[in-house]
């Protein structure tokens, strides 16, 4: 999955290059090389407050996550597409705060959002690739747990870990190549508009914003890959977790019902946080010019989901409990010896 992640990346620096030269020499007015990010604050003792809450919070993402990663890896007993899907979606969320957060804690400490035009157009596309990859990995563990739930005698043919690769794979795939496809396209454009970007990182609303030229073509593309990417994935989800719940409602044992429900539960948490925020963000009115709305509710997806994405998934798991209590017995015993 990261060699995905990085030829698309590369492709994408590919296109950037070679498109720079036609762009300067086709546009004559001034193109923008610098863009400001606005931030949340100005306030010097707010943005200090911030860099040490923001950097705590970034820290204890990356560690939980990395937990959740460690403990896959170590007990044989976490070793099933579940948590095959898990893994992968840890790995994500720390790709993901690592391709804003960093950049954020640095303009907080300087106190100044100054970054080149093209590390704006690098951190969109980053971004807004590790954000559609979660949208198809969520639809896939979704479908993941419909067949353990609902059709368990075909569970480890459906789910083996071919197939379990291959959908991961699949995920990754779709949102790097997607929105390859639309940062191509954006950085044939020249940047001209105002360099103030009124958010704390260069989401794709944010950079369209600062393009010149006709860019209707770029929004059909985001309305049918958005299409693609968000809906066809919730469609996935909604259906799988119908189909639990009548599967559930059907269970004449309250044991079963109450495993059943446990290991959909936090997903489905998951779920209603990471689409919520995005209905939220997307699916609202634009009446006004205040951005303000938007970077509150940036804060919730790019800071607070993923920091609890691993306590979602691990406080009541049963099965990572006994993983942790596990590695701790092993860990005590190598420190006697």
């Amino acid at each position: 999955m990261g060699l995905i992640g990085g030829c698309c990346t590369l492709t994408y620096f590919c296109c950037f290059e070679s498109r720079t030269l036609d762009r300067t020499a086709a546009v004559n007015q001034t193109s923008i090389s610098e863009v400001t990010l606005v931030g949340l604050t100005s306030h010097r003792r707010t943005q200090i407050a911030l860099f040490v809450t923001i950097l705590i919070a970034y820290l204890m993402t990356i560690l939980g996550n990395l937990m959740v990663i460690l403990l896959v890896q170590l007990d044989s007993r976490l070793h099933t597409p579940m948590y095959f899907f898990l893994s992968n979606l840890s790995g994500l969320e720390m790709c993901f705060v690592s391709s804003i957060v960093p950049q954020m804690l640095a303009h907080l400490q300087s106190g100044t959002g100054r970054m080149s035009s093209s590390h704006c157009i690098a951190q969109m596309y980053l971004a807004g690739a590790l954000g559609c990859t979660e949208a198809v990995l969520l639809g896939a563990m979704a479908y993941d747990r419909y067949v353990a739930i609902c059709r368990p005698l075909l569970y480890a043919v459906a789910m083996s870990r071919g197939r379990c690769l291959l959908l991961a794979a699949f995920s990754w795939a779709c949102g790097f190549l997607l929105t390859g496809v639309v940062a191509c396209n954006i950085v044939r454009l020249p940047l001209c508009a105002s360099s103030r970007i009124s958010h704390f990182f260069c989401s794709l609303q944010m950079v369209l914003t600062l393009l010149c030229g006709d860019i209707h073509h770029i929004e059909v593309f985001i309305l049918v890959g958005g299409v693609i990417i968000l809906l066809a994935p919730l469609l996935v989800i909604l259906t799988s977790y119908c189909l639990i719940v009548i599967a559930i409602v059907r269970m004449s044992a309250g044991a079963g019902r109450s495993k059943a429900f446990s290991t959909c539960s936090s997903h489905l948490v998951v779920v209603t946080m990471f689409y919520g925020s995005l209905i939220t963000l997307y699916m609202r009115p634009r009446s006004g010019t205040d951005t303000s709305h938007d970077k509150h509710v940036a804060i919730f997806y790019v800071l607070i989901t993923p920091l609890l994405n691993p306590v979602i998934y691990t406080l009541r798991n049963k099965d990572v409990h006994a993983a942790v209590a596990k590695l701790l017995r092993r860990g005590g015993a190598g420190h006697k010896d």
